[in-house]
């Protein structure tokens, strides 16, 4: 086989101005054919072209020095990558290709923020909110069935183009193949001395405040609702008080694209100063979580661009002005990047708007400007005596906040650090990775590395998100279209229960020594094999995912995802054709999309605009 003999390394620093800390972004290219093979990158989804690229890894590793280099290998080294869109080969691949050039063997842990199309099957992909003609299986049915294995500890959160019946069995989160952890509809987990909070979906204010009302067998508005974030699990991470370090979410949270290079931003994304101006780019809900956990880290996808902004925070929740932080964010771009877009790259960035979505006004970190209710969910004072307490009427928000805030004095950072990336496509920044410490160095000690250098770390359950868990679990409903999520009670009232769930877990968990997350994968549907059709006109059945069963019998709460075979075939029986009304997209979100599809998304003319289905999600 031929080496490509232009192959070129880019290899950029990117302090963050915190001890300790230093960003490296490696992205790798050839011009040559073949070149996917010589890095053992065997996905369709992943074309032989052109990276962005340049030359300056040796200079790189002058000015970092040797005792940037070791302090790299004795952090906890984080991968990150944008949105996954099924190509699990090319990133992998491409993280092995970084390690090697900056001399470690490893990573401790991969970050993916989305999009990651988890599909076991091709019944998995027709409950897949894609356009027909963009499904594709993509590398992981492969891992799932076995075949393969991740060669890192991958996490990721859910995205809005995902394998929506799978997830559904996973909605505490667990693992989808060996070595790769779903973060679930909302998730706090420690990573060693690492505290990593995540939050799945996308913005859309119709469905913030319902219930999860889908289940498999979905409608077809269950596919394009399922992925839409909701007020109950914001509502849960709102309630922590204890400090993260890492934040995720696949939506941007609001205003976010302000504090950064926003004029480079809208650019080369002309769209998005339109959309920034009015309010509509990015998550008011992400924004809430980011505010009131302050990680020292927040990484996102979605939009499809590589995009760093700095969000620092006052005592009294107040920003440092937008300009001022564009600044400082300003060397967080390597100046050779992407200076120019593909000529070669057909555009497919653009989808539809959906029917009835009502675009959210600005917000900054501490006034609310979102609807924190709904009208078509108000109970009645009489209606809700009859209800047992924890539906007792909401406590008042302090006038003029946003949920979640004021932030307790136990969240004590000050400094957000929020980082975007593409989707794994030629010249595209989609692969981050990071030497990162704890805010807290204590943490350090308490959780050192194991003495296997192939996986110093695990993921372990968190008491506080545990106990969290405890108190809200009696009051989930999925798969009933008229059911009310429970009026919040305001974080006085919660903050006695969660204390005395607590102590459940320190008894009945930690103390006992369970809070590692067990290794216990197991296979629900069938895997997809060579010679399976790829494409089928039927949805996958619903199962009860062992892990979900072991979770819930851990906390000692309902496992609502749990039915006889007779109970489904029924709902089966039951359910309605899922009938796809012409002309549209697979969407979901709020405004103009960014497509996740073919070459570079789904938009004009690849999806449609018809008013009869205005599909639009940002891929």
């Amino acid at each position: 086989m031929r080496v490509p003999g232009n192959l070129s390394i880019l290899g950029s620093r990117c302090s963050f101005r915190r001890p300790r800390t230093t960003q490296i972004l490696a992205v790798i290219g050839a011009t040559e054919q073949g070149y996917h093979r010589f890095v053992a990158i065997d996905t369709k989804l992943l074309h032989s072209k052109t990276f962005s690229t340049t030359s300056n890894f040796n200079h790189w590793k002058e000015e970092l020095g040797d005792d940037k280099l070791l302090q790299m290998k004795d952090s906890i080294r984080v991968g990150v990558a944008g949105c996954g869109h099924g190509t699990l080969n090319a990133i992998y691949a491409s993280v092995a290709e970084s390690c090697k050039l900056r001399g470690i063997d490893t990573i401790d842990i991969l970050i993916i923020g989305g999009d990651f199309q988890a599909t076991r099957n091709a019944a998995d992909l027709t409950v897949m909110s894609v356009p027909a003609k963009y499904r594709q299986l993509g590398d992981f049915p492969k891992y799932y069935s076995g075949e393969k294995k991740a060669p890192y500890l991958t996490i990721f959160a859910a995205g809005n183009h995902e394998a929506s019946a799978y997830l559904s069995e996973l909605y505490y989160g667990g693992w989808v193949a060996p070595n790769i952890y779903y973060l679930g509809a909302a998730n706090v987990l420690r990573f060693g001395p690492l505290r990593i909070a995540a939050v799945g979906g996308i913005w859309n204010e119709p469905h913030y405040h319902k219930t999860h009302q889908e289940r498999v067998p979905f409608n077809y508005r269950d596919i394009r609702s399922f992925y839409h974030m909701r007020e109950f699990d914001v509502r849960k991470l709102l309630l922590l008080r204890e400090q993260v370090d890492i934040g995720l979410s696949h939506d941007w949270p609001q205003g976010i694209e302000r504090l950064g290079n926003h004029e480079r931003l809208f650019a080369r994304k002309p769209d998005f100063k339109a959309e920034s101006n009015r309010g509509e780019l990015g998550n008011p809900a992400a924004a809430y979580i980011m505010d009131r956990l302050r990680p020292a880290y927040w990484f996102s996808a979605h939009l499809h661009i590589k995009y760093p902004a700095i969000k620092t925070y006052e005592d009294s929740s107040s920003e440092v002005p937008p300009e001022e932080i564009s600044e400082k964010a300003e060397h967080l771009l390597t100046a050779t990047e992407e200076v120019a877009a593909n000529p070669d790259e057909i555009d497919l960035d653009m989808e539809d708007d959906e029917d009835g979505q009502v675009p959210a006004e600005p917000t900054d970190a501490t006034t609310a400007t979102t609807s924190a209710t709904t009208t078509d969910q108000v109970v009645s004072d009489e209606l809700r005596a009859q209800l047992p307490a924890s539906f007792a009427k909401p406590t008042p928000a302090a006038s003029g906040l946003n949920p979640g805030q004021p932030v307790p004095p136990t969240i004590t950072n000050k400094t957000t650090r929020f980082l975007s990336l593409d989707k794994c496509l030629p010249r595209r920044g989609y692969l981050q990775l990071c030497p990162i410490q704890p805010i807290d160095p204590a943490q350090t000690e308490k959780f050192p590395p194991s003495k296997n250098p192939k996986q110093r770390f695990s993921l372990q359950y968190d008491p506080e998100w545990l106990a969290i868990t405890r108190v809200f679990a009696p009051y989930l409903t999925i798969g009933d279209p008229n059911a009310v999520t429970p009026p919040n009670l305001g974080e006085e009232a919660y903050r006695p229960m969660i204390d005395r769930e607590r102590a459940w877990v320190e008894e009945n968990i930690v103390s006992k020594g369970k809070l590692a997350v067990p290794e216990n994968f197991a296979k629900t549907a069938p895997p997809h094999r060579k010679g399976d059709p790829e494409f089928v006109q039927f949805q996958p059945d619903e199962y009860t995912n062992p892990q979900t069963t072991a979770f819930c019998e851990l906390l000692d709460v309902p496992n609502l995802w749990d039915a006889t075979p007779e109970e489904r075939a029924e709902r089966k029986a039951n359910a309605p054709p899922m009938e796809f009304p012409t002309g549209g997209g697979g969407g979901g979100g709020r405004g103009r999309g960014r497509g996740g599809f073919g070459r570079g998304g789904a938009g004009r003319g690849r999806g449609g605009r018809g008013r009869g289905n205005r599909g639009g999600s940002k891929g």
